[in-house]
């Protein structure tokens, strides 16, 4: 098949979310496929990236949007019905680019990534067409809401919560809508009535981030990994510091944290002490998580899957994670991964688990084989190509 991967961002380098899910779909599809990506790029670093993401796609477009571009678009666009994310991508050249190499190409079917690029292929039925959301994205602000938040703020995202929940119908309009968890396809069904709706998981790079010989003697360090100026993740370790590390190190005064991720703002930043460490951007996660005694995924408001719990996972870490993302895993509490939402128990679990190497090491090894059999990326490449498939015209 010719397949073209429409993308907001550009899919290079591979670190985090939503270039790291293109990526690697991509790459396992190209020995298969003739493959082509569109993708706005948004400084001029991503426009350096082209020879690399060339090793995978036949052809490789950026439509150049800078960043004030799109903020400007936003402003003029403040009394449009479109959620700002929508809006913010809102472009007539890439309109343009993709009626030429869709028509030009004669493309068999088009993945298109994001709520936010939805607009650019809604109409064409004449080519087959996959709407692929990282997530549920008005569960994501519904959640938000749980959050205290100022009054202006509270007053924005309840607006785009609004269009947001509105926008989405736009999936009806797909051949076939996709998200990444059993939660948010069950949420989209339940709230749009899409009967149109399935099932792709975030899957993990097994290549890296491959099961070693972990060390199951040290208990000392907790870790949690993720881009740190995105909201949720901000506010879980905010949250985890303030209400359940206390109660952890009250047992075990040697235990640190440790927060890795790039772009800590200035809030994750205040965070660090004498035992909890800020690292900014980290190149070998796997390495980190291998430090890692417990991964700790304590996030309040979120939707889909967390890759910082696979990731994990993958590696034979046990975790203790929170509700948000969990029932997409599939797994009963204990099986990789405990879920606790409560901060008293959270810090319980974290404990009993820093209290036995056993223990440990059990769950650990029942999280590797989760993600073998279901979060592979090798798996969910052959998930999606399915999909392709079944809407190509």
């Amino acid at each position: 098949m010719k397949i073209l991967f429409l993308a907001n961002r550009v899919p290079y380098p591979p670190y985090r979310g939503d270039k790291l899910k293109i990526y690697n779909l991509a790459k396992r599809l190209k020995d298969r496929h003739e493959l082509h990506l569109l993708t706005f790029a948004q400084n001029e670093e991503d426009l350096t990236y082209k020879a690399e993401l060339e090793k995978i796609f036949t052809t490789v477009e950026f439509i150049y949007l800078p960043k004030w571009k799109s903020a400007l678009q936003c402003l003029k666009g403040a009394w449009d019905s479109k959620p700002l994310q929508v809006l913010y991508f809102q472009n007539a050249e890439m309109q343009k680019a993709v009626n030429g190499k869709v028509n030009r190409l004669k493309i068999d079917a088009v993945h298109v990534q994001h709520l936010r690029m939805s607009p650019y292929l809604a109409h064409r039925k004449d080519i087959g067409r996959i709407l692929d959301l990282p997530d549920a994205f008005s569960l994501y602000w519904e959640r938000r809401k749980t959050v205290k938040r100022g009054l202006l703020t509270a007053l924005f995202e309840n607006m785009e919560q609004q269009r947001v929940l509105r926008y989405e119908q736009i999936v009806k309009e797909y051949d076939m809508s996709l998200v990444c968890s059993q939660e948010d396809l069950e949420y989209m069904r339940r709230t749009h009535q899409a009967t149109n709706m399935d099932l792709l998981p975030n899957g993990v790079d097994m290549s890296t981030f491959k099961a070693t010989d972990h060390d199951y003697s040290h208990n000392h360090t907790l870790l949690f990994t993720g881009n740190m100026d995105y909201a949720p993740n901000v506010d879980a370790v905010v949250y985890f510091v303030q209400s359940i590390l206390p109660a952890i190190r009250e047992k075990m005064p040697q235990v640190k944290f440790v927060i890795a991720g790039q772009r800590p703002v200035p809030k994750v930043q205040e965070l660090a002490s004498d035992h909890v460490t800020v690292t900014g951007f980290i190149k070998d996660l796997a390495a980190m998580y291998n430090t890692a005694s417990v991964v700790v995924a304590p996030l309040r408001f979120g939707a889909g899957t967390q890759n910082k719990v696979l990731e994990a996972m993958a590696m034979g870490i046990p975790v203790v994670c929170s509700n948000i993302g969990f029932a997409g895993l599939g797994i009963q509490s204990g099986e990789g991964a405990i879920m606790q939402t409560d901060p008293q128990q959270f810090a319980a679990s974290v404990i009993q688990l820093l209290l036995s190497a056993e223990e440990r090491k059990r769950m650990g090894e029942v999280g590797m084989h989760v993600i073998r059999t279901k979060f592979d990326w090798d798996v969910v490449s052959l998930q999606l190509e399915r999909h392709l498939q079944q809407v190509a015209k």
